[in-house]
This record gives structure tokens, C-alpha cells and sequence, in this order.
């Protein structure tokens, strides 16, 4: 699986630096829908194919996923999800920090897909420019995806969330969906070695947030991501039993 995992990582840089650069090159002259489509969904089910290829990593979903955009909170444990997410809800933009803008190919061509880029050394002008740029983005028609763990952590481990997408979706009056999973028994974060099998991912059903203050969706939406986390590692467990 190391070899597997180092033959991975070579065809997923070379990847990237080739529709990096295509991307640069036409992303430019396209549509906002197009351009997604061409740079991100594309390359995205490009790295996600070749990974089950080199690695035997597959997915299954359970979940609906609604017609109207809203604002999707999702597990950060893992690259996948980052990866995974463009699939799942398109066009979208997502919170990045500044600093991701600037690697080179990855960073240069994602500046091409209007993404929130905050500086998270100003939580205050962070959380307004979240605001801002977050209801522009739904009223446009795009998904606003965000992690709102801020950092990754495994499958099992929990981290508070950061209440700025609980307020995007209190001030933009739209619903809020929560997404679970199972990356970090696959890719963990930062290691080399990947695990073959299937990756579960689940959606929660959507929070209406009209009545709700953001602290109330804040404390919903980890309920909900914590309870299907426990029946996502309990269901895990049981089958390496079986």
C-alpha cells in the first residue's frame, strides 16, 4: 500500500500541474458554471478516479441533495472531502484561507472560482466578509461550503464549531446541510499511506434556520454531525468484526 500510496501521489501532482495550467490558460474566457465545471469538477474526478485506481479507495453517499443551494457544512478530517465536496455541490465557493491562493497551479487557478478568501488573524473582518461575499454567492445560485471545524481532525475526534456558517445562513435566511464521513480511515491527514475500502458519506436532512438563532444552528448542525459520526464508526467497527 506505501507504493501504491507514493504511485498516488505522482500521478496526482502531475494532474495538478497539468490542468493547473490548462486552467490558467482558457479558465479565464469561460462562464462562471463552465469554469467550475472545466477547472474543479474535472480535476476532481480525475484525482478521485485515479485514487481508486492506485489505492482501491471508493465512496458510497447516502443523502438527498437538494435542488435550491444552501450552506453545507461538512467534517474536515482529511484532503478527500476537499476533493469529494466539488462533486457533490456545484458550482460552490469555499472559505480558504488567504494564503491557499498563492500555491502555485492549485492556488493560481482556484482564484478563478470566486472562493471566499478570508484573514483568519481578523476573526471579526473575517466573519463580515464571510457575510457578505457568502450571501452574494447564494443569491447567485452557488453553494457556500464551509468546514466548520477550521482545522481537520480524525473521524472520531471533535472540535467546536466556528459560528460563521451558522450566521451566512441566518442572514441569507437559507437552510443549512451537514455532511459526515468516513476519509480519515482512508487518507488520514498528514500521512503518506492510504487504506483501501469505502468511504461513507452521509447528509443530513435540511436545517431550516428562519426561527433559529446562529448559536441554535450552530448547536444543531454539530448535534446532528456527532450522532451520525458515532453511527458511522460503530457501523465500521462492526464490520471489521464480521
Amino acid at each position: 500500500m506505501m507504493l501504491r500510496s507514493v504511485l498516488f501521489y505522482a500521478g496526482f501532482v502531475s494532474i495538478t500541474v497539468v490542468w493547473g495550467t490548462l486552467s490558467l490558460l482558457v479558465g479565464g474566457f469561460l462562464a462562471f458554471e463552465t469554469r467550475f465545471d472545466f477547472i474543479v469538477r474535472r480535476w476532481t474526478a480525475l484525482v478521485l478516479w485515479w485514487l481508486r485506481i492506485a489505492c482501491g479507495i471508493r465512496v458510497r453517499v447516502e443523502g438527498t441533495i437538494p435542488s435550491t443551494p444552501c450552506v453545507v457544512l461538512v467534517k474536515h478530517s482529511s484532503t478527500w472531502e476537499t476533493l469529494f465536496m466539488q462533486q457533490l455541490f456545484r458550482p460552490q465557493s469555499t472559505l480558504v484561507k488567504r494564503e491557499l491562493l498563492n500555491i502555485p497551479f492549485f492556488g493560481w487557478s482556484f482564484r478563478l472560482l470566486r472562493p471566499i478568501a478570508i484573514d483568519r488573524t481578523n476573526p471579526r473582518a473575517s466573519l463580515k466578509s464571510l457575510i457578505q461575499q457568502g450571501r452574494e454567492r447564494l443569491a447567485a445560485g452557488v453553494w457556500v461550503v464551509l468546514f466548520p471545524e477550521g482545522t481537520r481532525s480524525a473521524s472520531g475526534q471533535e472540535k467546536p464549531f466556528q459560528i460563521g456558517g451558522a450566521a451566512l445562513a441566518k442572514a441569507a435566511n437559507c437552510p443549512v446541510m451537514v455532511v459526515a464521513h468516513t476519509a480519515s480511515n482512508h487518507w488520514p491527514a498528514h500521512k503518506i499511506l492510504k487504506q483501501p475500502g469505502e468511504i461513507q458519506v452521509t447528509l443530513s436532512p435540511l436545517i431550516e434556520t428562519a426561527d433559529l438563532s446562529s448559536k441554535e444552528i450552530n448547536q444543531l448542525a454539530q448535534n446532528w454531525l456527532r450522532a451520525e459520526q458515532q453511527k458511522l464508526t460503530a457501523s465500521l467497527g462492526f464490520r471489521r468484526l464480521g
